[in-house]
């Protein structure tokens, strides 16, 4: 018999595949879209907002905290004509302890639920070491002392150009304290000096709040 002939090899002819063409462009025409909506939005007429509808950022101008201890009370006004004027501080404080100074401080919290002690340590938002009304370095609550006369009456007006009742050194919702001691104003040689002042217990507080 004949041998076999050579076994053919089949050559498989596969079509060649080409990149499609709809992704690209897809991806154009919805470029374009996006485009053409942006440029008709930045066209269309808009009508302006009413006057009459727009909120002016409040000014406060008036503060007021009614002090309330077991024994000792007063009432005290926070009075800044202009944002970036000083605050006067005034008021009068009853049945402190007679012919002495009293330590008076801005505390950070306006939380009295737990009484005085609640409203925390003093307002210091520079991480600054306690001082008198007059140092630069000092807490922005550091207001100093008031003085009760010989009836226990402490009356007092002062300036400070420190705390603000408006922006971010604001005094309004925080808690103003009256204590039982003296404030040695940072001068005391001791770890407690550069903290509290060594003013001793809270003797009254009261919520800082806005007056018409």
């Amino acid at each position: 018999m004949p041998p076999y002939p050579p076994e053919k090899t089949q050559i498989m002819d596969f079509p060649s595949i080409r990149p499609s063409s709809r992704q690209p462009r897809l991806a154009i025409i919805a470029s374009f879209t996006l485009i053409a909506v942006f440029v008709i939005w930045l066209i269309l007429p808009r009508s302006p907002i009413p006057q009459d509808e727009v909120l002016p950022i409040p000014i406060a101008s008036k503060a007021v905290a009614v002090l309330i201890g077991e024994t000792v009370s007063g009432t005290v006004t926070f009075i800044q004509p202009v944002p970036t004027a000083p605050v006067t501080v005034s008021g009068e404080v009853k049945n402190l302890k007679t012919s002495a100074k009293h330590g008076f401080h801005i505390h950070a919290s306006g939380d009295l639920s737990n009484g005085c002690t609640s409203a925390g340590p003093h307002f210091n938002p520079f991480d600054r070491t306690h001082g008198a009304p007059t140092d630069f370095y000092r807490h922005v609550g550091d207001l100093g002392n008031i003085e009760a006369d010989s009836q226990g009456v402490a009356s007092f007006s002062f300036e400070d150009k420190m705390i603000s009742l408006n922006g971010p050194l604001s005094i309004v919702g925080r808690a103003l304290v009256v204590h039982a001691g003296t404030d040695d104003l940072g001068r005391g040689g001791d770890d407690e000096s550069v903290k509290t002042g060594n003013a001793g217990a809270r003797a009254a507080c009261a919520v800082i709040g806005l007056a018409p």
